[in-house]
């Protein structure tokens, strides 16, 4: 990032008297044309402040730029624009839902440099203190706990060899994940990784849905077709909760283990199939081998190298990293003026025991970032009591309600967002923001 660094995004005709002056105080002052241009350098490079210049703020382009704004939100925005855009609905909007400050024409190139300042540094503490610690390439594995980097060393360990893999860990806790990066991380990571839930496929398909099937195995086999073992030759074939096979399944699998070929149903021709198994349990396979509910020789094929991801609830130190990345991730879901996770809220999540683990960490920031009303969450947004017991979640009549109320509204007003937040009592963003959240088009 460079130092004094700002995004000026200039949506009206280019302007000299804007980003010259700012060079001549001393910021790298990086300038686009539209919202598509201004996307892509936040790809690519890293800012914390951002210039908006000439938003045309009216009922046609405010709502793609609220969304741009919302994808956007970690920067701290400060505004240009005609001192006739405050009379507006839509520029109200601007101002108080996404802009760090507003400066009206004719610019004063030293205030503008002074808000600027303030909002760079603003948004430099802030991201201090959420952990940020930049791009992290394509990995997937988040994480700066000592469980976490011990689990990331084991797991960049056995990438190296194409041996099976066994992944243990609760329900939630990231064994996908680690596969994941055990599959980016070996000589096959341009091949296909394909998940299978073993407990989600109808036991009287999953026979068909992993090796495939012949034209006429079956009623309506018409055509030959390829199983997802298949499907992930030269890759990465994850099997996550691999003790709900069948004892059926389970046989067929420790063949395709030992030989490396399979056979399609209804088909006797076997198949030379190069693929690395990964296997992942949430139950304790030891104790499902002494009950006869899982084979012996395919639990020590499997077996062969082991890892077990640990629960949330010891690795505490990744907490708030991983909330900030799950706020980054929705970021499109939550309210405009939410800018991240309050020190209460932290302190609660870091004292909470997660017994959903990372699965439950995602659901709670998702809730939080859409029912949140202040700018920072609080424990009670992430539904924590003072002493961290979870509240019971909102029930499926409260989201229903809330869409009728949206959808009501907006035919009352014949779809005119304006008068239709009028009715609710809301203003034009919230209703663009629950319009998006129910999937209402305008």
């Amino acid at each position: 990032m460079a130092e004094r660094s700002v995004l000026c995004v200039m949506l009206g005709a280019p302007d000299a008297a804007v980003c010259e002056p700012l060079r001549a105080l001393g910021w790298c002052v990086r300038a686009v044309g539209d919202l598509r241009a201004a996307a892509r350098a936040l790809k690519n490079e890293d800012f914390l402040a951002g210039l908006l210049v000439d938003a045309p703020v009216d009922d046609d382009a405010y709502p793609e730029i609220d969304r741009f704004l919302r994808l956007h939100g970690e920067l701290e925005w400060v505004g240009v624009f005609d001192a006739r855009c405050v009379e507006t609905p839509c520029g109200r909007d601007l101002i108080i839902d996404h802009l760090f400050d507003h400066h009206t024409r004719p610019v004063d190139a030293q205030r503008l440099a002074h808000t600027l300042g303030h909002a760079w540094g603003h948004a430099a503490v802030r991201r201090r203190c959420s952990g940020h610690q930049g791009p992290r390439g394509d990995s997937p594995f988040i994480g700066q706990s000592t469980a976490a980097r011990e689990l990331l060393r084991q797991t960049r360990r056995v990438a190296k060899v194409d041996a099976p893999v066994l992944i243990r860990g609760e329900s939630g806790s990231g064994k996908e994940l680690t596969a994941q990066e055990i599959h980016r991380c070996s000589r096959r990571a341009s091949g296909a990784f394909v998940p299978v839930n073993c407990g989600a496929i109808q036991a009287t398909l999953i026979q068909s849905e992993l090796f495939g099937h012949a034209k006429g195995a079956f009623t309506g086999a018409d055509r030959d077709k390829r199983g997802l073992i298949e499907a992930a030759a030269g890759g990465t074939l994850f099997l996550d909760e691999i003790g709900d096979l069948s004892l059926a399944l389970q046989i067929n699998l420790l063949r395709f283990l030992q030989e490396k070929t399979i056979s399609r149903v209804g088909s006797t021709q076997s198949i030379p199939v190069d693929v690395r198994v990964i296997a992942a349990t949430n139950v304790n396979l030891e104790e499902a081998v002494a009950a006869g509910a899982f084979r012996e020789d395919l639990f020590y094929r499997l077996n062969v190298l082991p890892l077990w991801v640990p629960p949330l609830r010891e690795r505490k130190a990744d907490i708030e990293l991983l909330a900030n990345h799950f706020f980054t991730v929705f970021m499109q879901e939550k309210s405009p003026q939410l800018k991240g996770f309050g020190r209460a809220a932290v302190a609660a999540a870091q004292g909470y025991a997660w017994p959903g683990n990372v699965r439950e960490l995602i659901n709670r920031v998702r809730r939080a970032m859409v029912m949140a009303e202040g700018r920072l969450i609080t424990p009670a947004d992430l539904a924590f009591e003072a002493d961290s017991t979870p509240r019971e979640p909102l029930g499926d009549a409260r989201e229903k309600a809330e869409r009728t109320a949206v959808w009501t509204s907006l035919e009352g007003a014949g779809r005119n967002v304006t008068r239709a937040a009028e009715r609710l009592g809301i203003s034009r963003m919230t209703l663009y923001r629950l319009m998006a959240k129910h999937g209402i088009a305008n």
